[in-house]
């Protein structure tokens, strides 16, 4: 693998390279063109278009710095209010938000030193082995003809005037080969390193897209909060009142029956004992599902055993907590587990499932995985239920992780910022 590399960085280091000369200094002189046609108005209906090529052309670098270097360089792009994403808007207002955006400009300044400084660290690898090939071809006699035109060869820092300083300057480009092969994944990497200088978000970017994301996921759980307020309302009505009501109307029939017909009484007694049993267990399963009492009582820890415990799965569970969450949070995350557990059930057809829920002192994050080996396929953007633990979880600043490749396994990640209190040790 690490031969692999060596030998592609060079190839992948100089296909950068003409990457940077072509598409880098193109878009620089379009986005310069454009925004100063701006004051004549033709720049307003340009500019739009030719930012999203270079959002585009950065994007892509992004992408090769992931698969190339192991580099993740996150989007620092503010997010387009949905009426200028659907086009309800004028192209002003869209030029207006693009411009006001600093990833913007930080973007064309990152144009500016890709064609620079990013020619350059991409070349290097691809350089250094063109330069050393050079060396042999003058070891090979090309030298001699060099030399006899009367023009100064130098090779380096060797003055290349005889066959033994012509094969020193092999030796030395033996060892530019060298280098190139060994330290080009490197060299590549500090390329995609430099962009990532100027691609990522800064600290000020990274606060004002977690404020963003708040706002919109607390928007979500109040939309939320609502709907679940409903559902409780529409379950009352619908089956521990209707129960009830009807309860009353057997109990008045029973007291105007009691003396007339005491056995048929006693049957409809029964059947109101029936019904008072099961509007205190729909009762009891409505409060489960608004707060578990195991959770309430014994913690997250706990109610995840005992969640599992209830599932029609082989589930391994394994619990590292040593302290609790604030009530919130720990719901949160139980419902979460729960929502992400009855998917499993539904639809991956797996058979075991390993569950690990612990908590990262060191991050200051609670970290719950889901790994199954079942049929894999699933995706946030197409599962209602996924995209409603992101929702759920983002209210706390919390992130969902799918790796779910076709053919399985399938993991779910979870992690949300909180603190523990009251610390005890719980594991299994």
């Amino acid at each position: 693998m690490k031969l692999r590399g060596a030998l592609l960085a060079p190839a992948r280091g100089l296909g950068l390279a003409v990457m940077t000369l072509v598409g880098s200094i193109t878009l620089l002189v379009l986005s310069v063109i454009s925004i100063a046609l701006i004051a004549l108005g033709l720049g307003v209906f340009t500019t739009p278009h030719i930012l999203n090529l270079v959002r585009a052309y950065a994007n892509h670098r992004r992408l090769l710095a992931h698969e190339w270097g192991g580099i993740t360089i996150p989007l620092p792009y503010r997010q387009l209010p949905p009426d200028v994403r659907k086009g309800v808007v004028g192209q002003v207002e869209r030029c207006s938000l693009m411009l006001k955006d600093p990833a913007t400009w930080r973007d064309l300044q990152w144009l500016l030193v890709d064609m620079t400084a990013g020619f350059v660290t991409a070349v290097l690898p691809a350089g250094l082995i063109a330069e050393g090939l050079f060396g042999f071809v003058l070891a090979a006699g090309v030298w001699h003809p060099v030399h006899e035109s009367g023009d100064g060869l130098w090779y380096a820092f060797i003055p290349v005037d005889s066959q033994s300083t012509a094969n020193s300057a092999a030796v030395l480009g033996a060892i530019w080969i060298t280098i190139a092969l060994a330290k080009g994944p490197e060299l590549l990497r500090g390329h995609f390193r430099l962009s990532r200088s100027l691609l990522q978000p800064t600290h000020e970017m990274t606060l004002e897209q977690r404020v963003d994301r708040l706002t919109e996921t607390r928007h979500d759980a109040l939309d939320t909060s609502a709907a679940e307020l409903r559902r409780i309302e529409r379950d009352l009505h619908d089956g521990a009142q209707a129960r009830l009501v009807a309860m009353g109307m057997t109990l008045g029939v029973i007291d105007a029956m009691i003396e007339k017909d005491p056995a048929k009484a006693r049957k409809l007694l029964a059947q109101a004992r029936e019904s008072s049993a099961d509007a205190l267990t729909e009762l009891r399963d409505l409060v489960r599902g608004i707060h578990p009492p195991v959770l309430a009582e014994r913690g997250l820890g706990d109610a995840v055993r005992a969640l599992a415990l209830r599932m029609p799965l082989d589930i391994e569970v394994e619990v590292d907590l040593p302290g609790r969450a604030e009530e919130p949070v720990e719901s949160a995350a139980y419902f979460a587990v729960s929502e992400v557990l009855t998917n499993v059930a539904k639809h991956s057809g797996a058979e075991r499932v390993w569950l690990d829920l612990h908590y990262d002192a060191a991050a200051g994050t609670l970290r719950v995985s889901v790994t199954d080996d079942g049929k894999g396929g699933a995706d946030v953007a197409k599962g209602t239920g996924l995209s409603g633990i992101e929702r759920r979880l983002g209210t706390f600043d919390g992130v969902l992780a799918v790796n779910s490749p076709v053919g399985g396994p399938t993991m779910v990640t979870m992690e949300i910022p909180c603190a523990l209190s009251s610390p005890k040790t719980s594991s299994s």
